[in-house]
């Protein structure tokens, strides 16, 4: 029998039903680390990354007129600073339900703003708390008049379908900032401003015309994803090294035993010591106990499958 053949009936144990399920595990394990956890950790490392390098370039860069921002193609413009010039659009006030004041509720507050150039922005003029805990507030009407206000370009959060738009304690009501939303719930025709699908919206800074406490912007700390990314990679990496080692640890027992199992020479029966009873020529010493059998030592490793 040649090595390739006696190594390949020493493998034979890797087509029993655990290993094979063993095996299965294992490699969709890998899988999943590879093509789906790690770019997703590692997406989002690059997503945070962007976006605060973003906000980092906007603390130093002039403001921009939302007007030639308007006019020209640029996209993915959000937390660039712009300025504004026109008119608060008068009652046109809504409210953001579920948002958070520091660790209090809060409402944001909405409203329209035409620009001298005749188009209408979508206006996030900061938060104010809820009154007793979640009660709607009493929002003072924006300024009225010509305006100039400075704030950051934000993109639209998207709408929740589970919650649509409501009007309660006199104000209309919505769960999410999104502009071509708000368009349809104020009757105005908005004009979004260039960041993503769903357009943007103008988020004012503080003190300015009309402004409530404005929201925070994000820490500039990309996070834990690029390690939560790396840690995925060594995880599928690990996880066919360890059935390797597994295999291997399984091969080497199994040759272990088999050399265990190996007939060895017995001692030559002597004539001089004999227990009482016992003829002449009968062997004194005790018979030797037999190997185990492959099915025992299978039990052993794997347990009783005859149950």
């Amino acid at each position: 029998m040649s090595s390739k053949t006696a190594l390949l009936r020493r493998l034979t144990f890797l087509l029993r039903p655990s290993w094979l399920i063993l095996a299965a595990v294992v490699a969709g394990f890998a899988y999943l680390c590879f093509t789906v956890l790690a770019p997703w950790q590692l997406g989002k490392n690059t997503t945070t990354s962007a976006r605060n390098q973003r906000i980092a370039d906007s603390v130093h860069a002039a403001p921009l007129d939302v007007g030639t921002l308007l006019s020209g193609s640029t996209k993915d413009t959000e937390w660039r600073r712009v300025t504004a010039n026109g008119s608060y659009v008068p009652e046109s006030t809504l409210l953001v339900r579920l948002q958070h004041l520091g660790s209090a509720p809060a409402f944001s507050v909405l409203s329209a703003f035409k620009l001298d150039d005749g188009r209408t922005v979508l206006i996030d003029r900061g938060l104010l708390a809820a009154v007793n805990g979640s009660g709607t507030p009493r929002v003072p009407d924006a300024p009225a008049g010509q305006q100039h206000l400075e704030g950051r370009v934000r993109a639209s959060e998207g709408i929740i379908d589970s919650k649509p738009p409501m009007t309660g304690d006199g104000y209309r009501q919505v769960y999410s900032i999104d502009t071509q939303q708000e368009s349809t719930v104020m009757g105005i025709p908005l004009t979004p401003l260039p960041t993503n699908a769903r357009g943007g919206y103008l988020q004012l800074d503080e003190h300015q015309p009309g402004a409530f406490t404005p929201v925070d912007l994000p820490q500039l700390d990309a996070g834990p994803y690029l390690s939560y990314g790396l840690q995925w990679l060594a995880f599928g990496i690990m996880a066919p090294l360890g059935l390797g080692y597994f295999v291997f640890a399984e091969i080497r027992a199994r040759r272990r035993e088999r050399a265990e199992a190996a007939p060895t020479e017995q001692p030559t029966p002597t004539l001089e010591a004999r227990t009482p009873g016992s003829t002449p020529g009968s062997p004194t010493t005790p018979p030797a106990p037999k190997p185990p059998t492959n099915e025992a030592r299978l039990a052993s490793r794997y347990g009783d499958t005859r149950r």
